[in-house]
This record gives structure tokens, C-alpha cells and sequence, in this order.
């Protein structure tokens, strides 16, 4: 059926009436109703051509709410873009070859004919959580031909949603879990900011992958320990798991207050559900060349980098960090006395990581060493994932 133009007439009443506009979502007949002319397009699962764009006049002027940056919206926006700039068949392509999306079903596939297009996007992405539709939504933006009011919608989410905080810049280098000397490093490429460890480097782990926009999960992680360590394909993802978790635990060095925040946390993955942000420890967040040692033996005094690294890092999603520190009295006194320079400097980190970004929040050794420390990390984690839903 052709595609008609809808008259003046109709477009007035459209933009005076969008609540009887009956475009159902997807539509299974691809037909807006009232005074509007019958479309045959992408809306309807059999749509061979795009209808869509014909009444963006229309659709861009019926007023909208402020724009909230939600799983909700998110979720919205994501399916109308999939249902309008693709035919049924081109969806499952988009979804299982370009995006590279897992279907996560066992008793059906994606490409059972009963599924409607709205179906299938449901399928693929239920269960998501904020971040991961986020990330979602960049490559549909980037990657796909999305186009008109539908790319407009995800780009005006995107910018809600970054300016509610975050790392503006991309991570690039993730330096973590040292348990032997401090690694040497030196710049290969300046230009890149591509680094090499050129001695030392088998007392740390360096993470080589791109940071994903949803964050680095421990299941990623544990991806990237398997090809590391050459683990055989059929070895289960639970093993690979605990020799990851052995080797990150070593890096604390028997410190019993980290291992409390670790372990709480490692627990979290005992019901097989590894697809959640990993706790990484030990992590370089600034880095000096010279040790303590060789500044001494120079007169030069401290490093002028104050927290070279970070007790722990969860990478919510590539912008939305969130840093936890564990204080000893190392922190904040010089033996037993109290080191106002100390603690100045512990403060004044704080705020340039906030500043930067960054979510801070501390422990205090002495309430990690209670009996009911477990709980309490415990409760922190599940207050902290909700808000980062």
C-alpha cells in the first residue's frame, strides 16, 4: 500500500489530538487511524519501507515533558527506534550480527514467526539495567541507521543522562591488583598515552580491553582471565572465576579489614550471577616513576602524587565510578600521633576525585574489625546498587 501524505487538515488535528493518534507502539497492521491516511511501514512487522518519516512534522510537534533519563525512557526510546527503522527480518540481523547481542531463551529462538518485532527487542534486553540500555542506546546512536524524531529522542536521553555525573573522560589505562614491587612503566606512545611495563610487570594485572559502556562486570573480567591464562573453552566459567578471585585476593596482602570489604562483596557472585560489577582492587589512579625509596635517597621528600592507588574501584559503567578506601591509622596519624598534613591531604584527594568524577566513600578500619562488620559492607552494597540502578 503506498505511502500517502497526510492532508494540512489532518496535520492540524493530529498536532491538537496526539491522544488519538492510534499508533500502537509497533502496530500490528502499521496503521495511524483518525484523519490520518493508512501507512504501511516500518511499524508493521511486514513494513518492507520506511513510512516513518512522513509525519515527523507531526510527531515533533505534539509537546513533550522534560526529558528523565530512566530505565523506562530509555527502554522506550530503544524499542521505538528498533520497530520503526527496521523490517522484522533486518532486526534480527541488526541485533544478533551487528550488535552481537546473546539471546538469552533456550526454548526459542528470536526468529519464531508468533514474535512480533517488539517481542524480540524485549527478549534480548530483559532484565537490563540502567547502564547496559544506556550503552545500548550510544551504539544505535553511532553504529545504525537511526534517524529523524528516533535519533533525536535517544540523543536528547544521552545528554540528560550524562549530565547527571560521571568521568567525563573514557578509561584508558587499568592498572590493578599489584602484589610484588611497584611495576616500571614507560610511555611507548605519548601521543596515545599507550603504555609498557617494562619491568615488574608480572606482579600486577593490566586490564587491555576497552572499558564496555555498561561497565566492567566480573563476568567480562573473567572473559579476559580465561584468554589470559589460557583456560580451554569447556573449563567452567565458575573456576575461571575463583582463580581470578585467588589472584586479585592476594594483592591485599593479608591487610584483614580490606578482606572483609572484598569477601562481602565476592559473595555477591556465589549464586552463579557474575553478570555485576566487579570490586577491583588495588588499582593505580595516579602514577610516579621514582619509589619512596629513591625520593628519600634524593632529599626529594614524598611523592607529589598523594594516592597512587585506589583500596578498591567499581566501574558502574565507563563514566560512573565509584571508589572505596579503607583508612588505617596510616591515613591520617604518624605513628601514634595524628598527622593533620596527613589527613589534609587524605581530604584534599577527595574532593579532586568528586571533583573529577568520581564517587568516593570510606571505611573506617576500627568499624571494619567489629563482629558485625560482614553485614554492614553487605548492606552498604545492596544500598549502593540500587542507587546505581
Amino acid at each position: 500500500m503506498p505511502i500517502i501524505e497526510p492532508s494540512g487538515t489532518d496535520r492540524s488535528w493530529a498536532k491538537e489530538n496526539p491522544g488519538d493518534i492510534a499508533a500502537s507502539g509497533e502496530g500490528s497492521s502499521g496503521v495511524f487511524v483518525g484523519h490520518l491516511a493508512t501507512v504501511v511501514g516500518p511499524g508493521g512487522d511486514n513494513g518492507e519501507m520506511s513510512g516513518f518519516n512522513v509525519f515527523e512534522e507531526i510527531l515533533s510537534g505534539i509537546p513533550k515533558g522534560p526529558v528523565k533519563a530512566t530505565s523506562r525512557s530509555f527502554r522506550s526510546a530503544i524499542e521505538e527506534a528498533f520497530i520503526h527503522s527496521y523490517t522484522r527480518q533486518e532486526l534480527d540481523t541488526v541485533l544478533a550480527e551487528e550488535l552481537r547481542l546473546q539471546w538469552p531463551q533456550t526454548d526459542r529462538e528470536p526468529t519464531d514467526e508468533e514474535y512480533s518485532k517488539r517481542d524480540v527487542i524485549k527478549g534480548y534486553t530483559a532484565g537490563w539495567e540502567l547502564p547496559r540500555l544506556v550503552a545500548i542506546a550510544r551504539r544505535m546512536v553511532t553504529e545504525l541507521d537511526v534517524t529523524g524524531v528516533l535519533l533525536d529522542d535517544l540523543t536528547a536521553l544521552l545528554a540528560v543522562y550524562d549530565r547527571g555525573g560521571g568521568v567525563g573522560t573514557p578509561a584508558k589505562n587499568l592498572i590493578f591488583a599489584a602484589n610484588g614491587p611497584k611495576p616500571e612503566l614507560v610511555l611507548r606512545d605519548a601521543v596515545n598515552n599507550d603504555i609498557e611495563i617494562v619491568r615488574n610487570g608480572e606482579f600486577c594485572l593490566v586490564f587491555d580491553q576497552p572499558i564496555p559502556a555498561d561497565g566492567l562486570t566480573y563476568s567480562k573480567l573473567i572473559e579476559w582471565w580465561r584468554a589470559r591464562q589460557g583456560f580451554a573453552d569447556d573449563v567452567p566459567p565458575r573456576e575461571v572465576g575463583l582463580d581470578l578471585h585467588n589472584r586479585l585476593r592476594s594483592s591485599l596482602d593479608n591487610n584483614k579489614v580490606e578482606q572483609v570489604v572484598f569477601d562481602t562483596y565476592a559473595a555477591r557472585y556465589k549464586d552463579k550471577t557474575f553478570d555485576i560489577p566487579a570490586l577491583i582492587p588495588q588499582v593505580y589512579l595516579h602514577f610516579d616513576p621514582a619509589t619512596q625509596l629513591v625520593r628519600r635517597a634524593a632529599g626529594q621528600g614524598r611523592s607529589p602524587l598523594a594516592r597512587q592507588r585506589m583500596d578498591f574501584l567499581i566501574l558502574f559503567s565507563s563514566s560512573h565510578r565509584v571508589v572505596l578506601e579503607v583508612d588505617g591509622k596510616q591515613h591520617y596519624a604518624e605513628g601514634e600521633k595524628a598527622s593533620p598534613p596527613l589527613y589534609s591531604e587524605m581530604v584534599a584527594e577527595d574532593r579532586r576525585l568528586r571533583l573529577a568524577g568520581y564517587e568516593v566513600y570510606r571505611f573506617g578500619g576500627a568499624e571494619l574489625m567489629r563482629p558485625d562488620a560482614s553485614k554492614m559492607v553487605a548492606d552498604f552494597f545492596d544500598r549502593l546498587a540500587e542507587r546505581m540502578r
